[in-house]
């Protein structure tokens, strides 16, 4: 798709933040990234207007919009919103709708940010914009996996941390207007993975250039590995493979196909290392509670990873298989 290159910008008068959160059941690590959110250090010069929070609730639970209702005063600059459980990409969409920014930064509701979290991609997208003479960037900020609930930010940044995504969802901030016209997130996308990534493909489509922004730091917390957890893992591979099937109807490229791992390269190297799905959550059980019970738990989940990418890899071709009858 071809598209015309923005004439030398300006230094941006200003910016005015809209922060959508999409949430569900996360009440407890919500309360702190909305807390984190409320204390935001901008500088006196900053092209900083203003910024609001919009919580969109997908139908928790967990008494959520309770939680939120009680503490109003506490939180001056969080809207909430909310609906029935219709998953991220319509919760985003619901978002950006509502949002009164002409900048959005999409962060999860997992993730707790620093006090120079808005400031970091204000700067960011000035400097980009002005390097590259044009408006079409959007800032990708770090984030940091932490299962330090008491203090995330305690976590220092790891190999394992380095994400090579062109658009994630987890930390970034770019302009409504490029959202607005790559279409938004396709709703289909209900379940778990990939509706990010496929926006992603609809704006370099439309030329947008990815800047790094390390310095607007995300600590996104998750509780410590257990075996209890295997089961809603491995039915979030599957749910992975099928959404990544619907992800590479929409791209049918080589680039998209090594995304979902639906190559043989994928099936040969999971099958391989997972002895054919024998290594599993059954035989490994016993090995794996023992690296936790060493306080190794993300280790523990780094070789779980094994059997959990085998279930990816079995989702995508049961989910392409499905396809291909339907045709």
């Amino acid at each position: 798709m071809k598209y015309k290159k923005s004439s030398l910008i300006p230094h941006p008068s200003s910016f005015f933040f809209s922060v959508v959160i999409p949430t569900y059941n996360r009440l407890p690590i919500l309360q702190k990234c909305l807390k984190a959110l409320e204390h935001q250090h901008l500088r006196d010069d900053t092209v900083v207007a203003g910024y609001e929070v919009v919580v969109v609730d997908d139908g928790s639970t967990d008494g959520t919009l309770e939680w939120l209702d009680s503490h109003r005063h506490e939180l001056s600059k969080v809207r909430s919103l909310s609906q029935d459980h219709l998953g991220p990409a319509a919760a985003r969409n619901l978002g950006v709708e509502q949002a009164k920014g002409d900048t959005i930064i999409f962060i999860d509701s997992d993730l707790v940010v620093t006090e120079n979290f808005l400031q970091a991609h204000a700067d960011a997208l000035v400097q980009g914009q002005q390097q590259l003479g044009s408006d079409r960037v959007f800032t990708y900020g770090w984030v940091i996996n932490t299962n330090n609930f008491d203090n995330p930010s305690s976590e220092p940044y790891k190999i394992t941390d380095f994400s090579a995504a062109y658009f994630a969802t987890g930390n970034v901030a770019i302009a409504r207007k490029w959202l607005e016209e790559a279409g938004l997130f396709d709703t289909r996308f209900q379940l778990y993975g990939w509706e990010d990534l496929e926006l992603g493909v609809r704006l370099k489509q439309l030329g947008l250039k990815l800047i790094k922004c390390p310095a607007a730091v995300g600590y996104h917390w998750h509780p410590p590995f257990n075996l209890d957890q295997i089961p809603q893992m491995i039915d979030r591979e599957i749910q992975r493979g099928r959404m990544g099937v619907l992800f590479y109807q929409k791209h049918p490229t080589w680039d998209v196909r090594m995304m979902i791992q639906m190559t043989w390269l994928h099936r040969i190297l999971w099958g391989v290392l997972s002895l054919g799905g024998r290594l599993n959550e059954r035989t490994m059980a016993s090995f794996l509670q023992y690296l936790i019970n060493q306080g190794k738990s993300q280790l523990a989940l780094e070789i779980a990873r094994i059997f959990l990418n085998w279930y990816n890899v079995q989702g995508v071709y049961a989910a392409y298989a499905d396809m291909e009858k339907k045709r």
